[in-house]
């Protein structure tokens, strides 16, 4: 039997995230108990009855005696208020890390609420998801093969980055570091950009095209199921994450716009050659970062 390298595991917010890491460690037998806190009852009692978690806690004070590691996976908007009520009764050495979105103002809401316990703050972020939530949507696989981006603290221990570093490894991801402000501006691009492409065009849709958005949407493709897809995610965590990286998603929608700008006088110019040569580079570049995915 495979010693487990945490004998207690707290976990807030046991949805998607939350409810995948726990299976996964489960699963990889690095866990020997998973506590989960929870804002509704009904998905933690949902995730006890799975046996994603061993045990419902419903004060801060109980979790969190003798536990080894704690996972900070609620929204970001809820971060701060969740470090405070946490902070008076952590462990000397009790690890603690999140999967937030955004990793600045996490960090900063760490050096606020949890200044005693930075050498043992892990600031994390696992590029997985669905477009679903709750922990009815967790897998034990979520995170195989995966990136996760950590972007330590000056203060953070090397035994916390250490033991961090291998609970993300046991769930199957591949981990990077690197620093938090690099981290958001990137993940503005890649990640918060395209979200809210996706939700605004689905709005775009139902309320600016026809009278009949079912009508419109019956014969829609799969591309533009594809395209939209991530347009089913939680409405409260992209609202938070949105906020959280206000400043450095502003810069990148101001960006896009340009973009945007630029083929609309493409198509006003009927400027074809050029139209074309924005499709094949835009291909091009799809092609080479799917190359070695298949």
């Amino acid at each position: 039997m495979i010693n487990p390298m945490f004998n207690k595991l707290v976990i807030i917010g046991v949805g998607l995230i939350g409810g995948s890491f726990a299976l996964a460690l489960r699963q990889a037998g690095l866990v020997k108990q998973i506590v989960g806190i929870g804002r509704s009852q009904a998905n933690m009692q949902r995730a006890l009855d799975l046996g994603v978690i061993d045990e419902i806690a419903h004060h801060p004070a109980l979790a969190m005696q003798d536990a080894d590691a704690v996972l900070l996976a609620m929204p970001v908007g809820q971060t701060a208020d969740i470090m405070a009520k946490i902070a008076p009764y952590l462990q000397p050495e009790t690890v603690i890390t999140d999967a937030g979105s955004t990793k600045q103002d996490v960090i900063a809401a760490a050096r606020t609420y949890l200044d005693k316990h930075l050498k043992n703050f892990v600031p994390s972020h696992p590029i997985a998801g669905a477009e679903h939530s709750g922990v009815n949507a967790a897998q034990a696989n979520l995170f195989h093969n995966k990136h996760l981006i950590i972007t330590p603290l000056e203060e953070t221990s090397d035994t916390a980055l250490a033991r961090v570093t291998a609970l993300w490894q046991g769930c199957g991801a591949q981990v990077s570091e690197m620093q938090a402000d690099e981290h958001d501006r990137l993940l503005a691009a890649t990640s918060h950009l395209p979200h809210l492409l996706a939700f605004t065009f689905m709005n775009y849709l139902c309320t600016n095209i026809g009278n009949d958005p079912d009508q419109l949407l019956r014969f829609a493709g799969s591309g533009l199921r594809d395209f939209t897809r991530i347009a089913g995610s939680s409405p409260e965590m992209w609202h938070d994450i949105c906020f959280s990286n206000r400043e450095t998603l502003l810069t990148q929608i101001d960006a896009y716009q340009h973009t945007l700008s630029s083929l609309q006088k493409m198509l006003e110019d009927s400027n074809g050659p050029a139209l074309k040569d924005l499709f094949s580079e835009a291909r091009e570049a799809r092609r080479n970062w799917f190359k070695d995915k298949i």
